[in-house]
């Protein structure tokens, strides 16, 4: 069964000086890694994507667009499971932007990951299943570290969050 480690806003070097290594170790033992935006600098990006096996990447809010050249949106599939990532902000409602995200670039079962919030969720909002893995390094608002690992198997999702 593939595991897929979810993490976002990362805030480094901004709030948190480096990735913590129990978060490193989670990159390392993922089949895939998805991040939800907000890395802060490229030298972020660049070292989980050399860390990750393979990594699905959005462009967070506070992501230097002219450094950072990543999407806004980004689907992948893992193990029958489609994932669409965005990190969350805009207008028109957190809930409502990322339902609104799914619906454009996922299919009828596909999964809504987003950051933004700094708050772990996993929850169903207008049929569309909703993750936020929270801030991996704890970042104001946040207050304590967390990442999600979810195992996709023919469809099915279970999902785990992990706290630093």
């Amino acid at each position: 069964m593939p595991t897929v480690t979810i993490l976002s806003d990362t805030h480094v070097p901004s709030r948190a000086r480096d990735l913590p290594e129990w978060v490193v170790a989670r990159v390392e033992s993922a089949d895939h890694v998805v991040h939800a935006g907000d890395f802060d600098a490229p030298r972020t990006y660049e070292r989980l994507r050399d860390l990750a096996p393979t990594l699905t990447a959005v462009r967070g809010n506070t992501d230097p667009g002219h450094e950072l050249d990543l999407p806004t949106v980004a689907t992948t599939t893992v193990g029958g499971v489609e994932f669409v990532v965005t990190h969350g902000h805009g207008r028109g409602g957190y809930d409502r932007t990322l339902v609104e995200a799914v619906a454009a670039h996922g299919g009828p079962d596909a999964v809504g990951v987003a950051g933004h919030t700094h708050r772990p969720r996993d929850e169903t909002v207008e049929g569309v299943r909703l993750l936020n893995p929270g801030s991996a390094t704890g970042a104001n608002p946040g207050d304590v570290p967390t990442t999600i690992e979810a195992t996709a198997r023919d469809g099915d999702l279970e999902v785990v969050f992990h706290r630093g």
